[in-house]
């Protein structure tokens, strides 16, 4: 777990606590932030208003049912073609004045704020996360009880809700709620995924996050090693002739070979998945690129003296081997001489450095392509750039 994961603390506060007590076995309640840094109402007007949606980046949904798309979008041309998805900001508008939920899908793509928070969130779980928002009117509720595939932490930014959980399938048959709560601006819910929930407003507006943290399972990692002790010979075999009249007969031959899957099974080495596993994490977050126009323009005035800091959310992970670096930078990776490990690793631990810094690795034309190469694949930003 990182020394100072802000943003998990934000969702729920005491972080060790948290994880030892409440990670995938109970809700979790905490009170006392501000998140109308991430979405505030006025945020939201500016969403809907001026960035021209296009669905399925945005629904709505009334009394539990999400709307036909073509009530709230409109045909419109770019360039030289015809697009029929694009949001119509007045009946959306309209909708939501008849007691409409408004739903942004995939916020972490497209809302910076939530972009930043999302990725901080990935970097100290190291499990993928996603954003929506739900802007709900007074008086009005989204989805009936439902539950999610996957955990999620509601983050209440503007207005009240009010949530019910209840335990198991037991909101099914008219059990009592586990969890009745208002939540009010600054108040952060978590959800463990299957955990049967609804929520509604009463006498104001809500604008809630719901950020889905898509959980890496222990199945995950036990499938690579399952196909890597299935990777025998004598597996691709053919079943016998007739195979299919006599199920039974299979069973027993099935059955004679368990034993010997079990030991492959037993003694597969779990170095192996751990680092696929590990490496699918890594290489599934893009950089977030804000700025990198400029800092392009920057490159030719790096020197010795430029201070250089590693870019707010960026992925840096060093893996060593066979003569060889790799450098992990999110959505790619880089290859280098094992010679470069030193150098590499002063960046990797660094929030930010001054080029000659790097001088006892490499020669002054060496450091300088290493950091403008750097600085070109985004992990890198130049001060004042």
């Amino acid at each position: 777990m990182p020394d100072s994961p802000a943003a998990l603390r934000r969702c729920v506060g005491d972080v060790d606590r948290f994880v030892g007590e409440r990670w995938a076995r109970r809700v979790h309640h905490h009170s006392g932030e501000d998140f109308s840094d991430l979405l505030s109402l006025e945020h939201v007007d500016h969403i809907v208003a001026t960035m021209a949606l296009r669905a399925p980046a945005f629904r709505l949904v009334r009394q539990g049912r999400t709307l036909e798309r073509a009530a709230y979008t409109r045909t419109a041309r770019v360039g030289s073609r015809s697009i029929d998805d694009l949001i119509d900001v007045g009946r959306v508008y309209r909708h939501f004045g008849d007691g409409a939920t408004i739903v942004l899908q995939g916020l972490h793509r497209y809302w910076e704020p939530v972009t930043r928070f999302c990725r901080d969130l990935e970097l100290a779980l190291t499990h993928p996360v996603q954003a929506n928002a739900y802007i709900t009117p007074p008086v009005s509720s989204g989805l009936k009880v439902h539950h999610d595939p996957h955990d999620v932490f509601a983050l209440q930014t503007y207005g009240r809700k009010q949530w019910v959980t209840y335990e198991g399938p037991g909101a099914a048959f008219g059990a009592a709620p586990a969890l009745d709560v208002e939540l009010v601006p600054g108040d952060a819910l978590y959800l463990p995924k299957g955990t049967p929930h609804a929520a509604r407003t009463v006498d104001v507006a809500s604008v809630h996050l719901t950020i889905g943290i898509r959980t890496v399972v222990w199945r995950d990692l036990a499938r690579r090693l399952l196909d890597q002790a299935l990777d025998r010979p004598d597996l691709d075999e053919p079943l016998p002739v007739g195979f299919a009249h006599d199920p039974a007969a299979l069973a027993g031959l099935v059955a004679a070979r368990l034993p010997a899957l079990a030991e492959a099974v037993a003694g597969a080495d779990p170095g192996p998945a751990a680092d696929a596993e590990s490496r699918r994490f890594w290489s599934g977050r893009p950089p977030l690129l804000t700025g990198h126009l400029r800092q392009l323009l920057e490159l030719d005035r790096i020197d010795d003296g430029a201070q250089l800091a590693r870019r707010a959310g960026s992925v840096c992970e060093l893996v060593a081997g066979n003569g060889r670096l790799t450098v992990l930078l999110g959505d790619r990776e880089l290859r280098m001489p094992s010679a470069l490990e030193p150098a590499m690793r002063l960046v990797a631990g660094r929030d930010s450095f001054r080029v000659g810094e790097l001088a006892p690795h490499l020669d002054l034309p060496g450091r300088l392509v290493l950091v403008r190469r750097l600085v070109r694949e985004g992990l890198l930003t130049v001060a004042g750039g």
